[in-house]
């Protein structure tokens, strides 16, 4: 498939953001059970719910330079029933209200109390919001990552594991960005996160090593011989049977080699995973903010070239007949 910048963007901002709510919820209720020390709610729940607003609205944002017309956006909401698309189009808004209500909650006085901890820690409206703000992220991570799996004829993409990784790839994002931010606003919590942040990471690469491995061992169904019902052994494609560029050949092949795939994928996997590990186990080590935010910039970056690989690992069916020119 051809990659659009504008579906990476998407889907890698939305998952930073959601990663980055899941990294605030999970100090709460770890801070429930009295396990890292609470930090302050207005500056540090507040300030870090609007960061992750702000990454959710700029994927969205960015979502509108793929709609051939934008301003007819509001009808892909209405194959619900049928389309992980349209799921996905009702689920980012949704969420999006989820995270607004709980930074609200957070930094507002009005708190209603509903109930008490052994602990002496408040259960309060802003817990109950951050319970179902997080139903709405993993709901958000399942229709993102169905778009794809959902696509049956496209092998590489339609396996569990592009769910597992979708949402791994965005909490350990996430929970990168949340370590970073808490060295500069609650340095306590910067460890406790960028332990967390570590773990995700490791546990992202090993599913995108399996998914790799997995694709590596696909066996094409359709060949040229299948094709046109020729069983000669060598057939090439030569022309794609017209001059110009069309929506066939534009959409369903990225016009790559074999070799500059290969090179994306280890470029991925270095700068996704093994440098910002480096860097967060670094950052562990000596309590450093700029290698926490260092960590997260190049595993974002490193997103960016494996959320690539991942759209053009695909192979239309359709390549048999348009990739060669003569």
């Amino acid at each position: 498939m051809n990659p659009a910048w504008s579906v990476i963007l998407l889907t890698t901002l939305i998952g930073a953001g959601q990663g980055l709510f899941l990294a605030l919820f999970t100090v709460q209720v770890c801070a429930l059970f009295g396990l890292p020390p609470p930090p302050d709610g207005a500056a540090f729940y507040g300030w870090g719910s609007a960061i992750a607003l702000a990454l959710l609205a700029a994927g969205l944002l960015a979502s509108f330079f793929h709609l051939g017309r934008p301003e007819r956006a509001w009808r892909s909401a209405a194959m619900w029933r049928t389309s992980w698309l349209s799921r996905e189009v009702i689920a980012l808004p949704l969420a999006m209200g989820a995270v607004a209500l709980y930074g609200l909650a957070q930094v507002g006085s009005v708190k209603p109390l509903f109930a008490v901890l052994g602990t002496g820690r408040a259960i309060d409206a802003s817990v109950v919001l951050g319970v179902l703000a997080t139903v709405a992220m993993f709901v958000l991570f399942l229709c993102t990552a169905m778009v794809y799996a959902s696509v049956r004829f496209l092998r590489e993409w339609a396996t569990p594991l592009t769910v597992l990784n979708y949402t791994l790839l965005g909490c350990a994002s996430g929970f990168t960005l949340a370590a970073a931010f808490a060295a500069r606003i609650a340095p306590d919590l910067a460890p406790f996160l960028a332990a967390w942040a570590l773990t995700l990471t490791l546990l992202a690469a090993l599913g995108r090593g399996a998914s790799l491995r997995r694709n590596a061992r696909l066996k094409p169904t359709s060949t040229l011989q299948t094709a046109i019902g020729i069983k000669h052994p060598r057939i090439v494609q030569k022309s794609r049977g017209f001059m110009g560029p069309a929506f066939a050949t534009r959409e369903f092949f990225h016009g790559r080699t074999l070799q500059a795939l290969a090179a994306v994928k280890w470029v991925f996997l270095l700068v996704a995973f093994v440098v910002p590990a480096l860097l967060l186990m670094a950052g562990l080590l000596r309590a450093s903010p700029s290698l926490l935010a260092l960590a997260f910039v190049v595993q974002y970056v490193g997103l960016l070239a494996e959320r690539w690989f991942f759209l053009a690992q695909a192979n239309h069916p359709q390549n048999l007949y348009y990739q060669a020119v003569a």
